[in-house]
């Protein structure tokens, strides 16, 4: 019988954490002491990846026996990465620019095991379309929601029938971890039935 394994996620959100809870994925959390690359003149796919290797990496090197799960997620809108706004006029700047049009979530998956001699990362995207957004719209979205929490402004968990016309599925590649494709990948490295707490 092979010998289980914990699995750690690398990240302090409580979306991630719901998301794998959701999944029946189980997991502890180890917060990544890292300062994260949000240039938004880089380009997006690059940015997460090399995020999310970030943060798995730095927990991984005292976790070397575990498997780590590094996750980072933005928007991009053409070729521009739209990170967490500095302050709501920022954030109100975003929501207009998205108004109306389509973009793309990146979410960056890294899965790291030294001991194990796993290391893979992967760029898992879906699109949004956003409806046309009056000023109404945007004030009330952000009275819902905390916008400066989310990359885009935005969370799709929250209020998207102010904001979200149609999406591709499934919904939590957009929320920050996509667990369908995780929970695919973990199944194939033949590591999910190990795993334990």
């Amino acid at each position: 019988m092979p010998s289980p394994l914990s699995l750690i996620l690398a990240s302090a959100s409580p979306r991630r954490t719901e998301l794998l809870r959701e999944a029946d994925i189980p997991h502890r959390v180890v917060v990544a002491a890292v300062t994260e690359h949000e240039d938004p003149t880089t380009d997006p796919a690059q940015m997460v990846l090399h995020n999310a290797r970030l943060k798995a990496a730095a927990v991984s090197r005292l976790h070397p026996a575990a498997v780590v799960l590094g996750a980072d997620t933005t928007v991009a809108l053409g070729e521009r990465a739209l990170n967490k706004p500095a302050d709501l006029a920022e954030s109100r700047a975003m929501l207009r620019s998205l108004s109306g049009r389509e973009h793309t979530v990146h979410t960056g998956v890294c899965l790291l095991c030294p001991t194990l001699g796993l290391d893979e990362v992967h760029d898992v995207t879906a699109w949004v379309k956003f409806k046309t957004l009056t000023e109404g719209d945007i004030t009330l979205y952000q009275a819902l929601v905390n916008t400066l929490d989310k990359a885009g402004a935005y969370g799709i968990q929250e209020g998207k029938e102010i904001i979200i016309e149609s999406f591709q599925a499934p919904i939590s590649t957009i929320m920050g971890l996509p667990v369908e494709f995780l929970k695919a990948r973990l199944v194939a490295l033949g590591l999910l039935e190990r795993l334990n707490l």
